[in-house]
């Protein structure tokens, strides 16, 4: 038998809190890759890391706010915890490796589309391994085609958001940036959500695990409490909030040695020798 399947029995309600979570986690995340690309090597593995964690985060809590909204007429549903969380560990991995390839090679050429890819492919994993930890007296068949629409779209976006990530520019380039990445985490699971479609087993069956509530609501608390605890970082940090070093400024400041500024990759450039000094048969103030 068929099952009636409603994605918005809250109405737009979890749609818009599903994207701004979607939001924020992309915000953080996408503003510490940037940040990454203007620290020195030592640094940069826990910006990625954070921001690797951010954005898997905010892809796990958007997906389960929006499944606050979904119902089968007739089915229960029930949400296998050890599979739900693997997702969340999926998403967090695979984010990782793409955000990265882009903090170490750069948002250009092959390494934003590999990075792109592999970030855009994450968020697929997540969220169909989410759906495979859903229970309920049914079985779930997907349209092929909707899926692959729902996969591209997923990559299409990412990759879209950690170039702008990568162009180390202000604040509001990386808001820009999160907007176009929530809309890719949200785009796809709203478009694998149409691929569905659930028949119905006769008879009730078990369907052992936690409802999205039970599940979700626990998780919630940690999830914002981070993003709280990382806007007042962004707020405080010059480098996150301007998108630029500080010493980018002093360059253009009279005065200040160009011995004395950093170079965009994080490296110092070798210092010019003064005139009058270091050199064989310069005078110095000894052989005066």
């Amino acid at each position: 038998m068929q099952g009636t399947v409603d994605g918005f029995s809250y109405g737009l309600v979890t749609p818009l809190v599903a994207y701004l979570m979607a939001c924020l986690g992309g915000a953080l995340g996408l503003r510490c890759t940037t940040r990454a690309m203007l620290v020195s090597n030592s640094w940069r593995p826990g910006w990625l890391a954070l921001g690797s964690a951010a954005i898997g985060s905010g892809i796990w809590t958007m997906h389960f706010v929006a499944m606050m909204g979904f119902t089968v007429a007739g089915a229960p549903i029930h949400y296998d915890k050890p599979t739900t969380f693997a997702s969340l560990g999926v998403a967090i991995v695979m984010v990782g490796v793409g955000i990265f390839i882009v903090g170490y090679r750069g948002a250009r050429g092959t390494a934003l589309f590999t990075g792109g890819t592999i970030t855009g492919l994450g968020v697929a994993s997540m969220h169909y391994l989410g759906m495979a930890g859903m229970r309920l007296n049914g079985a779930l068949e997907y349209n092929t085609f909707t899926v692959a629409a729902s996969v591209v779209i997923a990559m299409v976006a990412a990759t879209a958001a950690l170039w702008a990530a990568g162009q180390v520019r202000g604040l509001m380039w990386s808001v820009g940036a999160s907007l176009v990445m929530g809309l890719a985490v949200s785009g796809m699971h709203y478009t694998g959500m149409a691929a569905l479609s659930v028949h119905l087993h006769n008879g009730s069956g078990p369907t052992g695990g936690d409802s999205a509530a039970e599940l979700l609501a626990p998780m919630l608390v940690g999830p914002l409490a981070f993003l709280l605890i990382a806007g007042v970082v962004v707020m405080f940090d010059p480098l996150m909030v301007m998108g630029k070093p500080e010493w980018s400024t002093l360059e253009n400041k009279p005065g200040v040695p160009a011995h004395e500024t950093v170079s965009h990759s994080g490296r110092r450039p070798a210092l010019r020798p003064r005139r009058g000094t270091g050199h064989r048969g310069s005078r110095t103030p000894q052989n005066r």
